[in-house]
């Protein structure tokens, strides 16, 4: 399955989950979207499910001397989650950890600050909470999303993506109540394998995606 861009498919991803029991019987919805790539997304379930929107800010811990080998993430509410196994591996010190999660949480906060400017931030206690992303590759920044969203207070957690690795949803199944994977190849490289078009966003581009959204919400 392709997808013509992360409109479509977050199109096509509310239909498979408005069609879901867990989502369908749901008393209160709210959507969280992981920056940057899962805003399209993630507006549109919004849109079709009409549930509010909102925004699950997560950061991966990077190997200083490698930042494409992940030891871990923070997440918006401060929280740390560190692979000891990786880190051993790597020989990191404890200087370099805790260097390493003071930027990211700075960053995390910085992010945040500036998407808080054009929404608030969702009521999430008791309510069943679909995270979104445009595609799933480690599953690392899911997990942390999906933790996130638990730690808010959800009720229930759905992890909802177009694609992923066949493997997505026996790796996930501990972290969300239920995986829901569009599609995936069988031959998995990346997440941008299934668009057509799949530019790289900035955070005008979310800024500009939340600020629609919060147009239509008060014009209702």
């Amino acid at each position: 399955m392709i997808f013509t861009d992360r409109t479509e498919a977050g199109r096509q991803l509310a239909d498979a989950l408005a069609a879901d029991p867990l989502v369908r019987d749901a008393e209160r919805l709210v959507v969280l979207a992981v920056p940057r790539g899962g805003l399209p997304v993630g507006a549109e379930v919004s849109r079709r499910l009409a549930a509010p929107l909102d925004v699950v800010v997560t950061r991966r811990l990077r190997a200083p001397h490698d930042p494409e080998i992940g030891f871990g993430g923070v997440g918006a509410d401060g929280h740390v989650e560190i692979d000891q196994d990786t880190v051993a591996r790597l020989g990191l010190t404890r200087e370099e950890v805790e260097t390493e999660i003071e930027d990211r949480r700075g960053r995390v906060a910085r992010r945040l600050e500036l998407y808080r400017r054009v929404i608030p931030a969702a009521e999430l206690d008791g309510a069943v909470a679909i995270v979104v992303d445009d595609g799933i590759a480690s599953g690392a920044t899911a997990h942390l999303a999906c933790g996130l969203a638990r730690r808010g207070g959800a009720a229930q957690v759905v992890l909802a993506v177009p694609v992923a690795p066949d493997t997505a949803e026996e790796t996930l199944a501990g972290a969300a109540d239920r995986v829901l994977v569009l599609t995936t190849p069988a031959e998995f490289l990346a997440v941008s394998q299934a668009y057509q078009d799949f530019p790289r966003l900035d955070d005008d581009d979310v800024l500009a995606i939340l600020e629609e959204l919060a147009g239509s919400s008060a014009s209702r």
